[in-house]
């Protein structure tokens, strides 16, 4: 059946647009603007001269390989799209593949299991029809005969694609930027190359990784930490940045709740330190401080995280535990088997099962965080240890998405959670908040402010016989929410100010709201500041023996 002239017309126009729609598909959300849809594409050419040039076996694989290109390309600018939003950086293609896991359960905390399958089957059925529509739309102009010969085909776009080619590998290599470079002119094809050349970095970084993995000046050292004569608490607190000092819709709040604390623990005889440490991590992927801090490398993704699990190298947890501490990881977020905590360091692992928790979670997190230092204290913090404790809690009431939010209880009547039950069954849904950034943000520092004040009621409960408290931020929320671009966390010392001074005499400042302007330390330091500042002698010296 002949198609008419017209119809033909409408159905190259129709394939057209649909191209050059896939090509100049946002990848970050201030690229989504009315002016997005009217950038040139100087793909779009390049593929249709190649189309109207291919023949047989030649159409076909050109068909294939242009419809699998174009829909990998099509997620990959989706992924950076979230990771932006999230995270505030781009997607890795071989580091974060593995956080799609993680994602969806965290979606399913957001929305129910029902809504995650939901929204896992419409982005399949998404990825499905850009591949479809790409298919047909390749087909459209590769059975359209050209008035040219094929070679003249071929030869066009063979040149044109060479000097796009050129521009492109040019800016991303950044040798050279063009006089005149329309904005996502060649945006596919750029952000194809420049993955490339990221999974290629991300392999030589990863090479260096490994390296000064293997460089530990602590390694197998004993006898470490030997001016701590108690507990030492190292106190996460989920998405507490430096936007709850500086930002002022938050720190009107967060200041205030500083403040009256450090007045608080100050009239209990406790001293406090502060300072600001730039986290490896933005929005998400609380694990990455976590390695980072404890390793004392910078582990920023998750290859990094992987090389530092498989290195074999001293986590701050090992060194503590050759030193005479008992070891210990308190993990209420954690829900399924965490099989790398093997090598990490520490005697006790308490997840999520192991705390006691008989009430009903807030969404994705699991229980408040008021519980899990009641639990912490139930099952580790007895009179009967042979052994004081060096423990990692990462606390999760602060974790998306804030809704909704606990309030103290008094600790004795805590019991095994059920005195939460009202609590988690209170106020609007996650569904129904997450429709206005605003109320987001006010859910978010509400809690904030719930986190940092169980925290400190913790420290104040047991001012008579305190534990040393390393309480830091783990990253920043997403940018939406923080309204703050900065890696950058807060992080206290309190305890007895015997024990306090020495991080003072290492930079930090007294009480819990540092200034402005102190100087930022990146966190993979502070494995090592500890070591230097609550150890007598030179560190290195004390190594194998």
């Amino acid at each position: 059946m002949t198609r008419s002239p017209a119809r033909t017309v409408v159905r190259l126009l129709l394939s057209a647009l649909f191209l050059h729609l896939l090509l100049v598909q946002p990848n970050h959300p201030a690229a989504l603007t009315w002016q997005a849809p009217f950038l040139l594409a100087l793909e779009l050419p390049v593929i249709l001269l190649a189309l109207l040039a291919a023949r047989g076996r030649v159409a076909s694989a050109l068909r294939v390989g242009l419809t699998l290109a174009l829909t990998v390309l099509a997620v990959l600018k989706t992924a950076d799209f979230a990771m932006f939003t999230a995270l505030a950086r781009g997607f890795n293609p071989l580091a974060d593949l593995v956080l799609v896991e993680a994602g969806l359960r965290l979606l399913s905390g957001a929305i129910g299991p029902l809504g995650s399958i939901v929204a896992t089957l419409t982005a399949l059925l998404a990825i499905t029809g850009i591949a479809v529509a790409t298919w047909w739309a390749t087909g459209v102009w590769a059975a359209l005969s050209p008035n040219a010969p094929s070679r003249r085909g071929a030869g066009a776009a063979a040149v044109l694609a060479a000097a796009i080619a050129v521009v492109e590998i040019g800016q991303a290599l950044g040798h050279w930027t063009p006089p005149i470079s329309p904005p996502g002119a060649a945006f596919t094809a750029r952000l194809g190359l420049e993955r490339a050349l990221l999974v290629r970095d991300t392999l030589e970084d990863l090479r260096d990784f490994r390296a000064a993995a293997r460089q530990d000046p602590h390694a197998e050292a004993q006898g470490l930490f030997d001016r701590i004569d108690r507990d030492v608490l190292v106190i996460f607190v989920e998405s507490y940045g430096r936007t709850s000092l500086d930002t002022p819709y938050y720190a009107a709040r967060h200041r205030a709740t500083l403040k009256r604390n450090a007045e608080r623990l100050n009239a209990r005889g406790l001293a406090m330190a502060s300072a600001v440490l730039i986290a490896p991590t933005h929005g998400g992927q609380s694990w990455l401080s976590h390695a980072t801090f404890a390793n004392g490398l910078w582990v920023s993704d998750q290859t990094r995280y992987g090389a530092a699990l498989a290195s074999g190298r001293d986590t701050l947890f090992h060194l503590a535990g050759r030193s005479g501490f008992h070891t210990a990881a308190i993990m209420p977020q954690i829900t399924l088997d965490w099989p790398e905590s093997a090598v990490m360091g520490f005697d006790t692992i308490l997840a999520a099962r192991d705390l006691g928790y008989r009430g009903p979670p807030f969404n994705w997190v699991t229980m408040p965080d008021q519980f899990t230092l009641s639990a912490l204290d139930r099952l580790l913090r007895r009179d009967t240890r042979q052994k004081p404790l060096f423990a990692q809690v990462a606390l999760g009431s602060s974790h998306a998405p804030w809704v909704p939010v606990p309030r103290l209880v008094a600790w004795d009547d805590i019991g095994d959670g059920r005195i939460f039950a009202p609590m988690a069954a209170a106020g609007d849904t996650p569904e129904e908040v997450w429709q206005d950034h605003d109320r987001v943000r006010q859910q978010y520092r509400k809690a904030i402010d719930y986190a940092l004040s169980t925290v400190f009621d913790y420290a104040a409960r047991h001012a008579s016989d305190p534990p040393l408290m390393i309480v830091l931020g783990d990253h920043q929320a997403a940018e939406f929410v923080a309204m703050d671009t900065r890696r950058e966390v807060p992080v206290h010392v309190i305890g007895p100010p015997d024990l306090v001074q020495p991080m003072i005499e290492h930079g930090f400042e007294r009480g819990l709201i540092p200034s402005t302007d102190m100087p930022v330390r990146r966190m993979d330091r502070m494995r090592d500041l500890l070591i230097e500042a609550y150890t007598n002698g030179h560190p290195r010296a004390r190594a194998g023996g």
